[in-house]
């Protein structure tokens, strides 16, 4: 998932670029007044995890190895505009630090990671949701759903920026100089080992967080109200 440097021409990566520098000066604008202080270190541990886990990966047949990443069940719980912030910050380091993903190439890989994934997964969680009890089963199945969409999606993403690179970067003999896969190899590689490897694994781990939050502190998932029984008065009020 991550693009390394030289896989996408500057039509592409420099499009990115434009693109996520609003978004990131917006995410950053949009958290100082939604967050609630009690979810600040959640922000910092979320970054974490989602940095811890897009270390381990996992080989399928044929060569190819990959990961889950986390940023649908942060988009879940904290938002997707701290998904945003969350999952920039685990891109970085990594990029920083173990050259996994480029510096050109780093924009691409936050719009991917840090924008398709958590709004897609936070919307499709809502919309498959709908208004069940917090701590209902439908709650996780409809997170496990939204994990393994928003990575496929991403994936798609990916895929897409890679296709056309044929079409937009060529030699003056007709030799791509980026990324050599048009559209008709390079989306399917990227979205059949997704569909049935990666995007599994991210909807495991983000139904099984969902339901650890659930059974924990429901009140921590992004704009939820929990309601609190009075015993004496009997009337209830938002806890």
């Amino acid at each position: 998932m991550h693009i390394p440097d030289g896989y996408l021409g500057p039509y592409t990566y420099i499009a990115m670029w434009i693109i996520m520098i609003p978004i990131w000066y917006y995410a950053g604008r949009k958290l100082s007044s939604e967050l609630k202080s009690r979810q600040v270190p959640l922000l910092a541990l979320a970054a974490a995890f989602s940095f811890v886990i897009m270390m381990f990966n996992l080989p399928l047949p044929g060569g190819s190895v990959g990961h889950a990443t986390g940023a649908a069940i942060i988009g879940i719980i904290l938002g997707p505009w701290a998904g945003v912030i969350a999952m920039t910050v685990a891109l970085a380091l990594q990029a920083l630090m173990f050259g996994d993903g480029g510096i050109w190439t780093f924009a691409a890989n936050c719009f991917n990671m840090a924008v398709v994934m958590p709004f897609s997964g936070y919307y499709i969680y809502k919309y498959i949701s709908g208004k069940a009890p917090l701590t209902s089963s439908r709650r996780a199945v409809s997170a496990a759903i939204a994990g393994y969409i928003s990575l496929v999606l991403a994936a798609a993403s990916t895929g897409f920026m890679f296709g056309i690179q044929p079409l937009l970067h060529q030699s003056a003999e007709g030799i791509p100089l980026y990324m050599p896969y048009g559209l008709n190899i390079a989306l399917p590689a990227m979205l059949l080992q997704h569909i049935f490897g990666y995007s599994i694994l991210e909807a495991v781990i983000t139904a099984l967080i969902f339901g650890y939050i659930q059974k924990t502190d429901a009140s921590l998932l992004y704009g939820e109200k929990i309601i609190a029984v009075d015993r004496n008065s009997g009337k209830s009020a938002p806890a």
